[in-house]
């Protein structure tokens, strides 16, 4: 069986639903940040508590990363053009992420997208480090 670990043990979780990315919340003014912080950026104040976002979400916008990134992000060996956007969750905020989908005529600005957790490289003793991305929701 193949290890894994996250790229992060604070971005994201299992569930029995599926994945859930890790925000905090502030409690004094509501405001909601991802990836979590200690304090609010809105109040300043330093009463924060986890919170679990939506799972779906609206493609806010987009484009394709055409070459690979510099270290630490530069992700697998073989590279390929790869989707990044930033997905609106309803009630919480605007995620960044990598979407799974690549070619610029199948994404459109609206689209519902769903969390999922996908590859993003392979530690030098064989782990398979994860991280979160987006996919089109298909429809039924």
């Amino acid at each position: 069986m193949t290890r894994t670990r996250p790229v992060d043990d604070g971005l994201f979780v299992e569930g029995d639903d599926g994945p859930s990315l890790l925000a905090s919340s502030c409690r004094a003014c509501g405001t909601t940040t991802f990836p979590r912080q200690q304090s609010c950026p809105k109040c300043t104040r330093m009463d924060m508590e986890d919170r679990l976002l939506p799972r779906r979400g609206t493609l806010w916008s987009f484009t394709v990363q055409g070459f690979r990134p510099k270290s630490p992000y530069a992700g697998p060996k073989d590279f390929t053009p790869y989707g990044v956007g930033y997905v609106e969750l309803p009630g919480a905020v605007i995620v960044e992420a990598i979407l799974t989908g690549n070619d610029p005529q199948r994404l459109r600005i609206g689209d519902p997208m769903e969390l999922v957790v996908v590859p993003f490289r392979e530690d030098d003793d064989g782990t398979q480090v994860l991280t979160y991305a987006f996919s089109p929701v298909q429809s039924a």
